[in-house]
């Protein structure tokens, strides 16, 4: 193994859309600034994400100082501002069993977002993540809380880990599904210089400055399916995944970590495993 370090850093601004790259994020407690603050929800009150709708695949999301621009196929860009929390109204969502109270964007991303989707939807921002969201109790230490993400603040893979798996996929039943992109997993951080699966063993890390700890494996769904590029679903990595590494019910890639101190990463910085 070579020296290990931040090989690209990757936020969501919105929860479902197209993520974007950075050279340099601040973690903050509950995740880097600007990943997953947006999120959708429905008539139902549910988040809305890629499971039902896989073509928020090729919406995007750019954050801005003080908003974001939303752009996708066949649409005019829109910029959105950070709600103000006193003078919006505010809705609660269902983010898998945990209900969460954002607050509402203005009407014209509303509707913009429902014409791309040919549903209705509200587009909402989590206002203060330090006290509105906490992280999955199971795997979670006190006080800890999360954005709009599945569950926890960061998601971590390995360039070594993704080899592995796309020289599966082309011994597989689906060859012509791969080589598949890292962006299929929706990372934060990709680091390069580890064994494949070695993440499998770690409890604690330093990512530069910053300390972190692995909270749990990542159980992947039917979104890692979806093509980037044209929204179709196929049946890669799922069915690799699925002989490769199954632990239980789960068909696991990457890893979800929690904060254990703040700071600024940066690509290059050095990853080092701590226990």
């Amino acid at each position: 193994m070579g020296n290990a370090e931040v090989h690209s850093i990757h936020v969501h601004p919105v929860k479902a859309f197209r993520g974007q790259a950075l050279r340099e994020a601040l973690i903050e407690p509950w995740g880097p600034v600007g990943d997953r603050r947006w999120a959708l929800v429905d008539d139902g009150g549910k988040v809305v994400t890629r499971r039902r709708h896989p073509r928020l695949a090729l919406a995007a999301a750019e954050l801005l100082p003080g908003g974001v621009r939303l752009s996708a196929p066949g649409t005019q860009p829109l910029t959105v501002p950070v709600p103000d929390p006193a003078a919006s109204g505010t809705a609660e969502v269902d983010v898998f069993g945990t209900r969460v109270r954002g607050v509402l964007a203005e009407e014209a991303a509303h509707a913009w977002c429902s014409a791309y989707l040919d549903a209705s939807v509200r587009l909402l921002h989590m206002d203060d993540p330090a006290v509105v969201r906490p992280v999955d109790p199971e795997y979670a230490l006190p006080g800890e809380t999360v954005s709009f993400a599945d569950g926890y603040p960061l998601l971590l893979t390995t360039l070594a880990s993704l080899e592995a798996l796309n020289a599966a996929v082309a011994q597989g039943d689906h060859p012509e599904e791969g080589p598949l992109p890292m962006n299929r997993f929706r990372p934060n951080l990709v680091v390069d210089g580890f064994e494949a699966w070695a993440e499998d063993g770690w409890n604690r890390l330093a990512v530069g400055g910053v300390h972190l700890r692995v909270a749990r494996t990542c159980g992947r769904c039917v979104v890692t399916a979806t093509d980037q590029q044209s929204a179709r679903r196929g049946r890669e990595p799922l069915l690799t995944l699925g002989r490769l590494r199954r632990f239980g019910s789960r068909l696991v890639f990457g890893q979800y970590l929690v904060p254990l101190t703040t700071g600024t990463v940066r690509v290059g910085d050095p990853v080092t495993v701590l226990e």
